[in-house]
C-alpha cells in the first residue's frame, strides 16, 4: 500500500498549503512581458509614439500637445475648486452669525422671562375649559422663542426620505500649483523642455511608426535596456555611457557644441524590458481569496448518479 503523503492526504478538517495554492489562494505574482511595459519613445500620457516630445525636469517624457492641455486642465480645475472653497468659507460664516444671533435672542427671552416671569393670560371664553385658575393651558402655553421656531421650521426627519440630513460636504483649500501626471512632483510650463531624438535614416522603408533613434555619439541603437540622458539646455538625447564619458566631463553637448552644466543632464523615465529590470518593479503581484484565483474552489465536483 503506498504511503500517504500530504499532498494526497485529502481527509483532514483544513486546508493545505499545497491545496490552497491549488485553489488559487494567496498573493499571485506574473512577471510582465514586452507587450506590458512603454517604451523609451511614447508618451506617458496618451501611450503613443510622441509627437514634438518634451521632458521635465524629472525625466518624463510627453507629448507637446498632451502635457500642455492637462496642465491647462489642472489650472481650470484649481479654479474651479478655489471658487468652492471660497464660497463654502462664506456659507460658512453666514451660518456662524446666524448661530450667533440666534444664542444672543436665546439670552434676551431667559433674561426677560427670568426679570419679569411669566404673565398670565385671563379669558371669559367658556370654550376653554382644560385652563386652570391662574389662566395657563400647561405646556402649550409655554412661550416658543425664535430659535425654537426656527428649529421646528427646519427640522430633518430620518424616518422621511425627502427630510433625510445629508453629512456636511467640506471642501478644502485646493493647491495652487499644477504637477506632473506621472511623477506628481511640482510642474510648470516654464519647466519643460523639447527633447530631440537622432533617426536612423540608414533603413529608410521603415513606416513613421516604426522609427529607431541613434546615440549622436556611439551611434547605438537606443532601447528600452538602455539608459538615456537629455540635456535640458539644448534637448539632446545620449546614452549614459556617453554622457558619463563625455558631457559630465568636458560640459559640452557633443550634437550642437553648446555648454552645459551636470545639473543640466537629466535621466529619462522610461519602462525596464522583459529581461532587464533596469531597477523597476517588472513583477504583478495580486492576492486572491480562496477559490478565486485559478476558479477551481468555485467548482462543484460533479455529483455521481
Amino acid at each position: 500500500m503506498p504511503q500517504r503523503h500530504s499532498k494526497n492526504n485529502n481527509d483532514l478538517a483544513f486546508f493545505t498549503y499545497d491545496e490552497k495554492r491549488k485553489l488559487g489562494y494567496g498573493t499571485q505574482r506574473e512577471r510582465l512581458g514586452k507587450d506590458s511595459i512603454k517604451p523609451f519613445d511614447a508618451c506617458s500620457l496618451c501611450l503613443k509614439p510622441f509627437i514634438n516630445p518634451m521632458s521635465c525636469p524629472k525625466g518624463h517624457v510627453f507629448c507637446k500637445e498632451c502635457i500642455l492641455e492637462c496642465l491647462l486642465a489642472q489650472k481650470k480645475d484649481i479654479i474651479r475648486k478655489q471658487a468652492a472653497h471660497e464660497l463654502q468659507k462664506k456659507q460658512d460664516k453666514e451660518e456662524e452669525q446666524e448661530k450667533l444671533a440666534a444664542q444672543r435672542a436665546r439670552e434676551l427671552d431667559a433674561f426677560d422671562q427670568q426679570n419679569h416671569g411669566a404673565v398670565p393670560q385671563y379669558s371669559n371664553d367658556s370654550r376653554n375649559s382644560n385652563q386652570d385658575k391662574n389662566g395657563f393651558h400647561g405646556a402649550n402655553s409655554v412661550k416658543t422663542t425664535s430659535y425654537e421656531a426656527e428649529a421646528l421650521r427646519t427640522m430633518k426627519a430620518f424616518w422621511l426620505p425627502s427630510a433625510t440630513p445629508e453629512a456636511a460636504v467640506k471642501v478644502e483649500a485646493p493647491s495652487s500649483h499644477t504637477t506632473c501626471p506621472e511623477g506628481n512632483e511640482k510642474l510648470k510650463m516654464k519647466s519643460l523642455f523639447p527633447i530631440y531624438l537622432t533617426e536612423d535614416t540608414s533603413e529608410s522603408d521603415k513606416s513613421s511608426l516604426d522609427k529607431s533613434y541613434l546615440c549622436p555619439s556611439c551611434k547605438v541603437t537606443l532601447t528600452n535596456t538602455l539608459t538615456l540622458v537629455a540635456v535640458s539646455s539644448c534637448g539632446h538625447v545620449f546614452c549614459k555611457k556617453c554622457a558619463d564619458k563625455f558631457l559630465a566631463v568636458d560640459k559640452v553637448c557633443l550634437e550642437c557644441s553648446k555648454g552645459c552644466k551636470g545639473r543640466d543632464l537629466v535621466q529619462l523615465e522610461k519602462g525596464g524590458t522583459g529581461f532587464a529590470g533596469h531597477d523597476e518593479g517588472l513583477v504583478a503581484t495580486d492576492f486572491k481569496h480562496l477559490g478565486s484565483g485559478s476558479g477551481l474552489g468555485l467548482v462543484r465536483p460533479s455529483s455521481k448518479v
